[in-house]
């Protein structure tokens, strides 16, 4: 992120927490910010529409307006509207992503990102949660999941710059780095 996109995003980020917190809104407004991001992620061409120079504001807003009706809080919608009056709807994804930064740090939760070989069972998700807490000494923890097949078996667990890595590929470089010295 650059100097000049941080001094954007820090500040439009605290201030929809402000909002929400004023609201007593955190927790709704992250999960409609989770469902957001999932939808710009799985649609590169809304993406590409709300960053255009070419499309024109009141365009942007009616496509906003429309994805977001009754599924977005009004407050948080305003909010939308607001970064596409000022030029910023661009950075909607990073503001967001901050956002939930900031209600991580909120709640005292930790993002632990977990690339596995194959989907994690209920249980496993379990332990993973108790173990990182044990780690961190966080009261919750969130959990991103990667699928990475590559991995053959076991996780690969990163929590802020920590990593573990207890995946089969890596156990078997280890081995290999061994048996070779």
């Amino acid at each position: 992120m650059s100097a000049i996109a941080g001094q954007i995003i820090e500040p439009y980020a605290s201030a929809l927490m402000s909002v929400a917190q004023s609201r007593n809104l955190t927790e709704e407004f992250g999960n409609e910010i989770r469902s957001l991001l999932e939808l710009l992620n799985s649609s590169a061409e809304l993406k590409t529409f709300l960053g255009s120079p070419v499309v024109k504001p009141q365009d942007k807003k009616a496509i906003l307006q429309r994805i977001t009706a009754d599924e977005v809080n009004p407050a948080l919608r305003n909010f939308l509207l607001l970064l596409v009056d000022r030029g910023r709807i661009l950075f909607l994804e990073e503001i967001g992503k901050q956002y939930l930064v900031l209600l991580r740090k909120l709640n005292q939760t930790v993002l632990a990102e977990v690339t596995s070989a194959h989907p994690l069972t209920e249980d496993q998700q379990n332990t993973l949660t108790a173990k990182v807490k044990a780690m961190t000494n966080a009261r919750q923890v969130e959990i991103a999941t990667t699928i990475d097949p590559d991995l053959l078996g076991g996780v690969i667990i990163k929590v802020g710059s920590r990593v573990v890595d207890a995946s089969l590929r890596g156990q078997l470089r280890r081995i290999g780095i061994k048996l070779a010295q």
